[in-house]
């Protein structure tokens, strides 16, 4: 059985070691991905960005809003009808609301 101090000796030469390996593999890895970013048209902004990828661009670019489509007549509120309905028009018949073109 070995002794303690030929196997802090061991664990000395395994930790040179995988630094050594990390160190070689990390300049392989990051080539890789270089080229892959490089193949795929990816930037770093998207990467910055997380979840949005491509999608990232549209991201930024403000909603159309959609035209209402439903007008409560006594306060004047208006509803696209998306979305959970409001309270004036939730309940009741909606074609009493549409508003007319």
């Amino acid at each position: 059985m070995p002794s303690y101090k030929e196997l802090l000796a061991q664990r000395e030469n395994l930790e040179r070691q995988i630094e050594e390996a990390k160190s070689r593999e990390y300049a392989e890895v990051l080539n890789e991905i270089k080229q892959k970013m490089t193949d795929y048209g990816i930037t770093l902004a998207e990467l910055a960005g997380g979840r949005g990828g491509k999608n990232l661009k549209n991201a930024a670019r403000p909603r159309a809003g959609v035209a209402p489509k439903y007008r409560d007549p006594d306060s004047g509120s208006t509803w696209s009808g998306r979305g959970k309905p409001p309270k004036w028009i939730a309940g009741q018949e909606r074609d009493n609301f549409l508003i007319q073109k």
